[in-house]
């Protein structure tokens, strides 16, 4: 079967959060993510949280009070992301460690796959216990 359209790149994908002010500090402080605060179409009065980065973005939906339409099981902690960076990794290792933030995979740099190439990467979690992997090209 050949499929009728293609998408092209993404937009935007949304966590679900236990807080939204210690994901928009840990993605603000630590990843260096820009926060932005913005209304629903739908209805002007309700305040949305988003995480803006590159022509990418994070909207936030905080867990129990998710907006509609929604995935089928929303739950905090199950994503897993690859972000990448034009920093070197050692560098981004460094930089978690002397924020005391725990490096996962013997707290070092490993390589691995991307979608287009070998990459370099460090794992954390962040406040909900999402993966975060920040890479480069190797």
């Amino acid at each position: 079967m050949t499929a009728r359209f293609a998408v092209k790149s993404l937009d935007h994908l949304v966590l679900t959060v236990r807080s939204i002010p210690e994901a928009v500090t840990f993605y603000t402080t630590n990843l260096g993510m820009r926060h932005e605060v913005f209304t629903s179409p739908k209805d002007p009065s309700v305040e949305r949280h988003a995480l803006l980065f590159g022509s990418q973005k994070i909207n936030l939906h905080l867990s129990g009070k998710e907006f509609e339409p929604k995935a089928q099981n929303v739950k905090p902690g199950s994503a897993d992301l690859c972000f990448l960076t034009d920093e070197n990794v050692e560098k981004v290792l460094q930089a978690f460690r002397d924020a005391r933030i725990e490096v996962l995979e013997g707290s070092q740099v490993v390589e691995r796959t991307g979608a287009v190439g070998k990459i370099r990467s460090v794992y954390v979690r962040d406040p909900d216990g999402n993966l975060i992997e920040i890479s480069n090209y190797a």
